[in-house]
């Protein structure tokens, strides 16, 4: 394949396939019609208070256009002034739907300030009435919009998640086939060495992680001279973070550097020769984005062997890049978590921080079961057979002790009912295994809410459960 024959990342469909980036026909970004975005309800304070002020006003001038003796429509065989209060509550809620009937009521008094006449009750009760109905609907299916768009943002950052891992693990089946004898090391283990550098150090201080991951490109998509720069408050530093090779300094007005900010997409020579005039002293210039957009750094590539510059290679770094940028995230969200508790595992805790986001966001609940399995002759491996129980978006942490073992299991979105459902499970898969009972294997399960608590909260009634003594702690085994 030659140099000019690549395509760019943001055309290439298996570039945006293999790396989860959204195009412009993807449903997170739709394309608004003009239509849409006035129908569609605003977010800011004041623009709200000019549509309950302006929609009344409307709808009494089109009465004073279309019927001046009553141009509210209180003797009319239908009250049409108030629409323009229905359609506040339905937009907004109860609260400005009662703002606009309000409007119609100044209105009505300022029209027969002059001439006053007999206040016409029912007619402003019914309208107040219709319109705290509608209003009370408009809040509820609101509140259940905004639940499922959490859920579903949700699922499309684990969907993404797996999307990368599936693509990184066919890669790296791949890449041990081709190269097992010239690299003895599997792709899959030099990941996990790079998460472990940055689960453990501090990527503010030290590199340790960044220069990990440049020893990774070095070895799967052949870099010889590249260098990573960070990007703090949107600006690109010009000390590299790592570097590989004899690096030149940062030229931060290089075209190709200014089109990879601009797009967020990988770009390399290619797309120079073919959209500029000017030349490029960089080979591949692509930025750290994890799951959520979030641009993190970029990193040049200076000097590779020219028939590595593929579109196969293209994606390896695509790929790896975004899995360094989202363990990036997975440690800044579970910092906190795991400077209480550092044996808690990445994973784990950043799972419980971002369901804990969720539940005060939108109040969808999770729940951990907390399972005390007690050390027995002939049981040797009964944690690890329960961890294979698990559903596909649990997350598992063993704590190990010297007489028992705590297998907490997380289980994103679920409440109670979801929980002695697994636990049901693990009785029927006890009862098949050995013909006995979790509470005769001496199995007990302890069902922890993430619900008003905070992580730390619950973790530390995990490790009450985990050190509590077996005279003083009440066992709660599930029948």
């Amino acid at each position: 394949m030659g140099l000019l024959d690549l395509k760019a990342p943001s055309q290439a469909g298996t570039m945006t396939e293999a790396t989860g980036q959204s195009s412009a026909l993807d449903p997170g970004t739709p394309q608004w019609s003009v239509f849409g975005q006035l129908t569609s309800p605003v977010t800011h304070p004041w623009a709200i208070v000019g549509e309950t002020i302006l929609l009344p006003l409307i709808a009494v001038s089109l009465g004073l256009w279309l019927n001046p003796d009553d141009p509210l429509w209180v003797h009319a065989s239908f009250p049409w002034a108030w629409f323009a209060p229905v359609v506040l509550a339905l937009r907004y809620g109860p609260l400005t739907g009662i703002g606009g009937a309000a409007m119609l009521l100044l209105v009505w008094l300022a029209l027969n300030l002059v001439h006053p006449a007999e206040f016409p009750k029912l007619f402003f009760l019914g309208g107040l009435i219709l319109v705290m109905v509608i209003g009370e609907f408009s809040s509820l299916w609101l509140a259940r919009a905004r639940r499922a768009e959490a859920i579903q943002r949700y699922l499309d950052q684990r969907l993404e998640f797996l999307t990368h891992q599936y693509y990184l693990l066919r890669l790296s089946h791949d890449r041990l086939e081709q190269d097992l004898i010239s690299r003895p090391m599997a792709m899959r283990d030099a990941l996990g060495a790079m998460r472990n550098h940055i689960a453990t150090e501090q990527m503010d201080s030290d590199s340790a992680g960044a220069s990990a991951l440049l020893r990774l490109l070095a070895q799967y998509c052949q870099l010889e001279v590249a260098a990573l720069h960070y990007l703090v408050d949107e600006r690109l530093q010009t000390t590299a973070i790592a570097t590989l090779g004899n690096t030149s300094p940062l030229q931060a007005d290089d075209p190709l550097i200014e089109h990879a900010m601009q797009t967020g997409h990988l770009c390399h020579i290619a797309q120079s020769l073919n959209q500029s005039e000017q030349s490029s002293r960089y080979l591949i210039a692509a930025p750290l984005n994890n799951l959520d957009g979030e641009c993190f750094g970029l990193l040049l590539v200076e000097q590779m062997p020219f028939f590595s510059l593929q579109d196969e290679t293209l994606q390896t770094i695509n790929l790896l890049l975004g899995y360094y940028a989202d363990s990036l995230s997975m440690h800044a969200l579970a910092a906190q978590i795991r400077r209480k508790e550092p044996d808690c595992p990445p994973e784990f805790a950043f799972e419980l921080q971002r369901l804990w986001h969720i539940r005060q966001s939108s109040q969808v609940s999770s729940v951990v079961v907390a399972l005390e399995i007690q050390s027995r002759p002939g049981m040797p491996d009964v944690a690890q057979q329960i961890q294979r129980q698990k559903r596909a978006l649990d997350e598992n942490w063993l704590i190990q002790d010297v007489d028992r073992s705590i297998l907490a299991t997380l289980m994103p979105l679920s409440g109670q009912s979801a929980a002695e459902g697994y636990l049901s499970r693990l009785e029927m898969w006890a009862h098949q295994k050995s013909g006995q009972t979790l509470a005769e294997l001496g199995i007990f399960g302890h069902i922890l809410p993430l619900d008003t608590d905070p992580p730390l909260a619950l973790l530390q009634r995990l490790n009450e459960i985990a050190h509590a003594s077996a005279q003083t702690r009440p066992l709660r085994p599930h029948a």
